[in-house]
């Protein structure tokens, strides 16, 4: 097995449980700790998650702790914990309850692992990854958010079911936040190499697009209870890969921006390269007139939430 030492994923719920699976399955660390704040639930999917080791021959060592002190060690730290968005709850408003737990934990890694890339997975994500790299100090590159990838993958399966395609034939970038706002790059997608605006009508593609923004919200109303976890388990297991192997490879993410897109103070969905320490840099890519629009009202919505939660971390 080949991978680094220790994997940490904060929160045992529905995403970071699958995680947790997906990342013992693919033998990416020695050992892979699942916390939670639950008695008994972190220790009991870790136990759940080992006991399929003999059948699917994985030598990743799984345990759970309700203890911030076993994040000792850890290369990689995925942040999952945090209020689910309920039906009719917008990322906003988990805005103060969720501060205050990435707060805890941004404290607890900087003392406990203080060389780990952290990825961000708490909702309203962009202003979370924000809000935990300004808590814990570390470098921007060590700090980023699964944003991006996520919503890429549901709208390559949008366009993929629409023309009846592979969808691993469908490339492209989602940028900006992760919500109502974000910017699927029509420009930049392709099928195979073939534009998408040469398969698909404009006004199908806006349809298309609309969905894509939507797609967790549909997931949630459809669940009832809950939101979704498959997908993002995948799109979280996809970062950590990159980072354990080095891959360098050029995916959309939460980044924070130092000038980057002509932006800075802020963290946004935007193109990297991602390897071992993480951000290895952000990749400026073209945007057609509209599509910088589109992101500029993104990063606006953004900057909207860093301003209440500039708010509420005023003294009264």
């Amino acid at each position: 097995m080949t991978g680094v030492s220790k994997i940490v994923v904060i929160g045992a719920g529905n995403i970071g449980g699958t995680l947790a699976q997906r990342l013992a399955e693919a033998d990416l660390a020695r050992e892979v700790v699942l916390i939670d704040i639950v008695e008994g639930l972190p220790q009991g999917k870790a136990l759940d998650i080992q006991e399929s080791a003999p059948i699917l021959g994985f030598s990743t060592k799984v345990s759970g702790s309700t203890h911030l002190e076993a994040l000792a060690g850890a290369d990689i730290v995925v942040e999952t914990a945090g209020l689910a968005r309920k039906p009719g709850m917008s990322r906003s408003d988990l805005l103060e309850k969720n501060a205050a737990i990435i707060r805890g934990h941004a404290l607890a890694v900087r003392q406990h692992a203080p060389h780990a890339v952290v990825v961000v997975v708490t909702n309203p994500v962009d202003v979370m990854t924000f809000h935990f790299r300004d808590v814990c100090g570390f470098p921007a590159s060590r700090v980023f958010g699964e944003s991006g990838t996520l919503d890429t993958a549901r709208f390559r399966t949008f366009v993929a079911m629409e023309l009846g395609v592979a969808a691993r034939d469908v490339t492209g970038f989602v940028l900006g936040t992760h919500g109502d706002t974000m910017v699927p790059l029509l420009s930049l997608t392709n099928v195979s190499g073939v534009p998408l605006t040469q398969l698909v009508p404009s006004a199908r593609l806006a349809e298309i697009v609309e969905r894509t923004k939507k797609g967790g919200g549909e997931i949630v109303e459809l669940l009832k209870m809950g939101s979704a976890f498959y997908a993002p388990s995948a799109s979280q297991a996809e970062l950590v890969a990159a980072i354990v192997r080095d891959e360098r490879r050029l995916l959309p993410v939460t980044a924070h921006l130092d000038g980057e897109f002509g932006l800075k103070g802020v963290c946004v969905g935007v193109p990297v390269v991602l390897g071992r320490e993480g951000v290895v840099k952000v990749v400026e890519v073209p945007l057609a007139p509209v599509e910088r629009a589109a992101f500029d009202a993104s990063v606006a919505a953004v900057r909207a939430d860093l301003a209440i939660l500039a708010q509420l971390a005023r003294p009264a």
